[in-house]
């Protein structure tokens, strides 16, 4: 989980949120005179938010001293938090459900984005909004659904209009782990994309808010509690702010000690008035009831001014669901592109498949099972066991750390924890069975490289044979009917896994002893391009982001290549394999 420098960012980030949370959720319910809803709301925006969250609660919202918080929550502004808080609290909690349950039964990103829409719109709408409303202004709970519903609609849609192109661009940019809601990437770009929300729906509404669309912060003392005991005394507080907040209390029942408005008139002598100077909360205005709600609000806003804004907050919705389409393949999904992280780079765009991103994906450093050091070398010979004349060998792909540099390693594919593979001698006309068990996070085959043989035995994955699934095994079986220099490596997936080092030298030696070119020293020499960036190692291609930035020869690179040494007349027989991806590599003895 833990690969790449953001990934330690994340991990302290949401040790701060989990204790901003904690804090918050202690104090609003100590020391903070407001409704639960509200409550609840700073509680999961600082979740999601960390300590931007804690820093909105300190600023806007916690009371600084006893039988304040009525005039310190007054400000538009901190009304216009409040209102957002609210929205944010409902719509993304469902958002992020809505999020998570799409990835995990594999839906494309556009389908993901709807989903999150509706999904977020709904809980804000038939809970945060509807609800509240109804235990603040009394009225059947349908009334208020239809009294929330153009404030939840545009405010909805300015969030999602931030949040749909953050969440998008970042999942479905080079690191795929954004999709999974198993790694620390994906919530750090859901909080990302909720502080985006929050700060595109902000400025829609402050002013709904003043506009009496909707209500911002609010302070409730209800009898009984050290809130109404703190509650300021009648006929201290100043002169009504337009957009003071409600005290829900006073909003609620009339009758209810110490629990007047700041600022406010006594509720039954507004009544008497029939209500001529009732103040605005955050824009809301109030006209009593007889079970002592507050009533219904009435707002100052036109409808020319209310149509403008929805229609605005519908292009901005458009424009974040839709533009992201034009830079990635939102047809994609979790489930397709798995944890994958894309080298620096790689040209992707909205028609790049997810099997060409899995093939250029770094090997996840979390699947290496064992570390190799510089004096490890590759290309040893292989050990072979009889069984009735025929020749054995095993050969165990895995994910390793290899060392190819003082200092310098790479997390490749390596069969029996060695690049290059075993080297695999035997004779023309042996019979050789080579068992294959795949300890690799994926599928893989091997096939022998230039050799005659039974078609079930040549490796190719989906054409000749099923491929070895991870866990899994295979017995290739066949007769050397040739000599010569071959090598092994993987049909299955093979620009990939061949990159990463699953290949070998496959040494035939002739039946007839004579006709081999005698030598003294017999070199092997196979070549690889490795591509190491930012701690990952990718899968060298010849393409744009793919180029390598290190050369080996058998597994090691200069200085840490092998000598050979010989005396003056010696001969020297040097066996030379393309075991390299992209780059041809003219190779000339000096001297």
């Amino acid at each position: 989980m833990l690969i790449q420098p953001i990934d330690y960012f994340l991990l302290v980030w949401f040790v701060l949120a989990g204790a901003s949370t904690l804090y918050v959720a202690i104090d609003q319910y100590r020391n903070n005179p407001e409704p639960v809803v509200m409550k609840w709301g700073f509680i999961l925006v600082t979740l999601y938010t960390g300590p931007l969250g804690l820093l909105l609660y300190v600023l806007a919202d916690k009371e600084p001293h006893p039988g304040t918080h009525e005039e310190f929550i007054k400000p538009l502004s901190k009304q216009g938090i409040g209102s957002t808080i609210h929205c944010v609290a409902g719509d993304a909690t469902r958002i992020i459900a809505a999020a998570v349950i799409t990835a995990v039964l594999g839906l494309p990103m556009w389908v993901d984005l709807i989903v999150e829409y509706l999904a977020g719109f709904a809980v804000g709408l038939f809970v945060f909004q509807a609800l509240f409303m109804k235990s603040m202004m009394g009225g059947s709970y349908l009334d208020n659904v239809r009294r929330s519903f153009v404030p939840e609609f545009i405010s909805m849609n300015f969030m999602m209009a931030a949040m749909a192109p953050t969440m998008t661009l970042l999942m479905m940019g080079r690191d795929m782990r954004a999709m999974d809601p198993t790694q620390l990437l994906f919530w750090g770009v859901m909080s990302l994309g909720i502080i985006a929300g929050y700060i595109l729906a902000y400025p829609s509404n402050v002013w709904m808010v003043a506009r009496s669309l909707k209500h911002g912060l609010m302070t409730e003392r209800k009898p009984g509690t050290k809130f109404a005991a703190e509650a300021p005394k009648s006929g201290t507080n100043k002169p009504a702010d337009p957009h003071a907040g409600h005290d829900m209390a006073s909003m609620k029942s009339s009758n209810d000690a110490g629990s007047k408005p700041a600022g406010a008139h006594d509720m039954k002598a507004m009544a008497g008035r029939k209500m001529a100077k009732t103040q605005k909360l955050a824009g809301p205005t109030a006209t009593g009831d007889a079970a002592g709600h507050a009533g219904p609000m009435k707002t100052d806003a036109t409808k020319p001014q209310i149509v403008a804004l929805g229609m605005v907050s519908v292009v901005a919705l458009a424009a974040g669901m839709i533009a992201p389409a034009n830079f990635v393949n939102m047809r994609l999904s979790s489930r397709d592109v798995g944890d994958s992280i894309m080298p620096p780079g790689m040209i992707m765009d909205r028609t790049t498949p997810a099997d060409a991103m899995r093939d250029m994906a770094a090997a996840n450093p979390n699947d290496v099972r064992a570390s190799y050091g510089l004096n490890v070398r590759g290309d040893r010979p292989l050990a072979f066991r009889l069984e009735n004349g025929v020749k054995v060998f095993d050969l165990t792909p895995s994910v390793i750390r290899w060392t190819i540099l003082p200092g310098v390693t790479v997390d490749g594919y390596g069969y029996n924890g060695q690049i290059p593979g075993p080297r695999i001698r035997i004779h023309e006309g042996d019979r050789v069975r080579i068992d294959v068990h795949n300890r690799l996070p994926e599928i893989t085959t091997i096939h022998w490289h230039g050799l005659i043989l039974p078609n079930q035995m040549d490796g190719p994955a989906y054409v000749t044979q099923a491929p070895i699934q991870p866990g899994g095994s295979y017995s290739y079986a066949f007769t050397a009917v040739q000599h010569g220099t071959y090598f092994y490596h993987p049909h299955a997936k093979p620009d990939r896994t061949q990159a990463l080092g699953l290949y070998g030298a496959l040494i035939i030696d002739p039946a007839d002893p004579t006709i081999e070119v005698r030598a003294d020293h017999e070199y092997v020499v196979q070549l690889q391009e490795w591509l190491l960036r930012e701690g990952l190692t990718f899968p060298s291609m010849p393409m744009e982001g793919g180029f390598p930035n290190y050369f080996t020869i058998n597994g090691k690179a200069y200085p840490a290549t092998e000598t050979i040494a010989m005396k003056v007349g010696e001969t020297l027989k040097v066996r030379f394999i393309g075991t390299n991806n992209g780059g041809v590599h003219p190779m000339h003895i000096h001297g």
